[in-house]
């Protein structure tokens, strides 16, 4: 979800400033402007003398204009760090129950699962990645299944055994994971 509504933005902003930048190199090439365009030519100014001085005097303008740039600024920077903040744990917090704690690296887990799960019967390749907090991390995994393998019974067997595992020796209270299940793509047999 978060991921589809930031390449919407991304996209919205890419096509207004794509629009908004090519008409104002093609009028300033002298294309003949669109009907929607401000100004009347390729000579005319975006801002005449007239329109950048205009509010000068007025006691609102520059406080206006500054807590308008700020707050700009101030969303840029909140969707930078959005967007750059890690979604995958690098390591998952285990509580040992001496009061210290461990601390477990999430690709090593990842390994470990993806592992176990490509080792079970029907199971031609597994993917695993953690997602979520620290404290409170979940799985997504995809597994290919053998073309005979009936994906119940796959499906109960990595919950069961590679999951079961993971959250045992991780000693998580829970490990909520979603599960994809394919089936591995084979080239049809020859009649002979």
């Amino acid at each position: 979800m978060r991921t589809g509504v930031h390449r919407a933005l991304l996209a919205l902003a890419g096509v207004i400033l794509l629009v908004l930048g090519g008409a104002v190199l093609a009028v300033g090439l002298g294309a003949p402007p669109p009907s929607w365009w401000l100004h009347t030519g390729p000579h005319d100014v975006l801002l005449t003398r007239a329109e950048r001085t205009r509010w000068r005097d007025t006691a609102w303008w520059w406080p206006a204009v500054i807590a308008a740039l700020t707050a700009l600024v101030l969303l840029a920077l909140w969707w930078l760090t959005a967007v750059l903040r890690r979604h995958r744990p690098a390591e998952l917090l285990i509580d040992t129950g001496d009061g210290a704690g461990a601390r477990l690296r999430g690709r090593a887990l990842e390994s470990a699962l993806a592992a176990e799960a490509a080792a079970q019967t029907g199971v031609a390749r597994a993917r695993i990645l953690l997602r979520g907090r620290r404290t409170r991390p979940t799985v997504r995994a995809w597994l290919q299944l053998d073309p005979d393998t009936p994906p119940a019974e796959a499906l109960t067997t990595f919950t069961a055994g590679a999951l079961a595992h993971a959250r045992e020796s991780a000693g998580l209270a829970s490990l909520p994971a979603e599960v994809r299940l394919g089936e591995v793509e084979h080239r049809a047999e020859r009649v002979g």
